[in-house]
């Protein structure tokens, strides 16, 4: 993979016609939107045109990369990420991460849309994300890489985030391997085993930031009440409708998030 990696930075700072990047963003499902209003630069130059990268297969993910500035910072922003379920591998899942510290990034901001195991927090609400629960049985480290996973999301950058913006909650999030979203007793049992939140994503690119001395913020919108809360059946279009909806009010979280990472 490190050959891809590198090849991958090279093209892209042709293409963006910047060097060095202080920080990276990956915008999950539901954040699109809310990059694109926050603006200063272009998410216009597909991913699949660079060495190593898959385009993601899915709605909402267009699979751009550019440049934009926050404040003082240059910032790496991937619109979309390669999911575990789409069958490329581990490797594939977290090449975002790898190339976006081949940049330059000293850190990463993760975001995601999510279910919520409770109901305490409905569609709409974004969460920090605490600490992960890696349900997908995988991991991106191979041999004796033994990585301290105490303090995974940076709890200084969440709490400069929280002091900022009053009333953001924290919480815990499982990752599940998909694509098939969660019975109901899953999300009983993630409930129970302390999950705040439940998805597809993040965990993975999570571990391997940290691997590579990355510090890591993890962002979550709420899109939905997971499987068995309410009555009615889950889909995608749910979850990127809700993005919509809250893109107006994601932008000032996002955009402190990224000014103010280390």
């Amino acid at each position: 993979m490190q050959e891809d990696v590198k090849k991958a930075a090279v093209e892209i700072r042709e293409v963006l016609s910047r060097e060095f990047f202080d920080t990276s963003v990956i915008l999950g499902s539901g954040w699109s939107d809310a990059a694109k209003i926050l603006g200063n630069g272009s998410l216009t130059f597909k991913v699949s045109d660079i060495t190593g990268f898959h385009q993601p297969a899915v709605p909402g993910h267009d699979g751009s990369v550019g440049a934009l500035s926050c404040g003082t910072l240059n910032v790496l922003s991937f619109a979309g990420r390669t999911h575990l379920y789409e069958g490329h591998g581990v490797a594939a899942s977290v090449f975002r991460v790898a190339v976006a510290k081949e940049l330059g990034c000293r850190s990463i901001v993760l975001t995601n849309g999510c279910g919520s195991t409770s109901m305490k927090r409905g569609p709409g609400t974004p969460v920090l994300i605490s600490d992960h629960i890696n349900m997908t049985g995988c991991t991106p480290l191979t041999g004796p890489t033994f990585v301290d996973m105490t303090n995974t999301y940076n709890r200084e950058w969440r709490s400069t985030v929280a002091n900022k913006h009053a009333g953001i909650e924290e919480g815990v999030y499982m990752q599940f391997s998909g694509p098939q979203y969660e019975t109901p007793a899953e999300v009983r049992m993630a409930h129970t085993m302390g999950a705040d939140l439940v998805g597809m994503s993040t965990a993975l690119e999570a571990i391997y930031a940290r691997s590579l001395g990355m510090e890591v913020l993890g962002l979550s919108l709420v899109t939905n009440y997971a499987a068995g809360l309410v009555t009615g059946e889950l889909s995608h279009s749910e979850v990127t409708e809700a993005g919509k909806r809250a893109a107006g009010s994601l932008v000032g979280i996002l955009e402190t998030c990224l000014k103010e990472a280390p």
